[in-house]
């Protein structure tokens, strides 16, 4: 037993790169437990194992004392000077008590204390190696499909697709090969745990970064996926030689790079527009194939009322508004799409309603300046007429002549005859 244990320590270590050491600690302690649970010992033990000759020795720990109240964990100061007159009250002094057929129980615990290692090991490679993947593409091979997930092999490791991650009427059958975006790489007790998606935005970046050198060298950058995975997508690339066009170079010769991409994603339709600095330019292009007349924007600066051409409203806005949803999505954005007609109309409809409106002001700025005056005509008419009621009769006669007053005193003024 003694050579096939260390044999199996030393393939341990060189193949699963588990050190020697590591187990042999672990090793120990698992006989201890062994000891304990085979012989009914509740004292302190040891365990020491050989690296060299792969022999076990198992120890009684005890105490030095004046008196000893329990002699599975204490021994006389007496006993001990017997063994070597050097031991003190409170030295520990080591017992073997190796049981006879200790090697059995010893073989046994080893295998189970290796066999675990070895899974402890390859669970710790497994993890340390695919969480470099996460955030990446790995080719999968379905192996079965259940109502909560579709289990794929990623090669040393079993992966899941969830339900929210599997593209909507898309088809998997066992031994399907697909590209599959790492989301998750847990490390549990029972082993790693990977997540992967067929849905995820990112997958469509990476199958782009394969299929197109100048992405993956950073000549032309990706700026924005929308994504509504087995149906549509719209990419936003920029180039940052401007020798270089960043769509023809995404599309490739008669459209073969983005055709490999289509083909992967189960022949969802793909967009690729040229991201602009100008806001009113990257909108228009992210509304592509509909051509657009005119961008206003609104005072918030994240909202847009884009005018189209009446026969492209309905290519502008897309089945289900689709189109416009992803361009949305696309420049973040609101976007409210009006066809020249019917902008026209609201102009004119601003127009008029902005006209009742001085209209109506004006009216009620003259009906109540009508008012004042006939308010202030009232006021001094009255005053007026107070002051009539107020003049007694006498004070009427002063001042007023009468016509015979009058006449003696146009008589008073004419001058005598000669």
């Amino acid at each position: 037993m003694s050579k096939k244990l260390i044999q199996a320590l030393d393939t341990l270590e060189e193949e699963k790169g588990v050190s020697k050491e590591i187990v042999i600690t672990a090793l120990e302690a698992a006989l201890i437990s062994a000891y304990k649970r085979h012989y009914g010992q509740a004292q302190n033990v040891e365990v020491s194992f050989d690296e060299k000759k792969g022999n076990v020795h198992v120890y009684a720990v005890k105490e030095v004392v004046d008196t000893v109240l329990d002699d599975t964990q204490e021994v006389s100061l007496e006993d001990a000077l017997k063994i070597n007159r050097a031991y003190e009250v409170g030295d520990k002094i080591k017992f073997e008590v190796t049981p006879s057929d200790f090697g059995r129980i010893a073989a046994q615990t080893a295998k189970q204390v290796i066999m675990q290692r070895i899974r402890e090991a390859e669970r710790d490679m497994i993890y340390k190696e695919y969480i470099g993947y996460e955030d990446e593409v790995l080719t999968a091979v379905v192996e079965r499909n259940d109502f909560r997930y579709v289990i794929v092999n990623l090669g040393k490791i079993q992966a899941a697709i969830p339900k929210h991650d599997q593209i909507p009427n898309e088809t998997y059958n066992v031994g399907d090969r697909l590209k599959v975006y790492v989301t998750k790489v847990d490390n549990t007790t029972k082993g790693p745990q990977i997540f992967v998606s067929r849905t995820h935005p990112n997958l469509l970046k990476r199958l782009f970064e394969q299929e197109v050198p100048e992405i993956y060298d950073g000549i032309v950058e990706i700026v924005s996926i929308a994504r509504e995975a087995g149906d549509r997508s719209k990419v936003a690339v920029r180039s940052r030689d401007e020798k270089v066009d960043p769509v023809g170079t995404c599309v490739g010769p008669r459209g073969q790079r983005v055709q490999v991409i289509v083909d992967e994603l189960n022949g969802e339709n793909m967009d690729v527009v040229k991201w602009d600095q100008s806001p009113e330019i990257y909108i228009k292009n992210a509304l592509n194939p509909a051509k657009v007349s005119d961008v206003f924007f609104k005072d918030d600066d994240r909202s847009c009322t884009v005018i189209v051409p009446d026969t492209q409203l309905s290519l502008a806005i897309g089945k289900r508004g689709q189109n416009a949803r992803l361009a949305a999505k696309l420049t973040g954005f609101r976007i409210d799409i009006k066809s020249e007609t019917e902008y026209n109309e609201s102009i004119e409809e601003s127009a008029e309603s902005l006209e009742e409106s001085v209209d109506t002001a004006t009216g009620e700025l003259i009906e109540k300046e009508t008012e004042e005056v006939v308010q202030d005509d009232a006021f001094n008419t009255a005053e007026i007429e107070g002051s009539d009621s107020d003049i007694s009769e006498t004070e009427k006669g002063e001042g007023i002549l009468e016509p015979d007053d009058v006449e003696s005193q146009i008589a008073e003024i004419e001058p005598e005859d000669d």
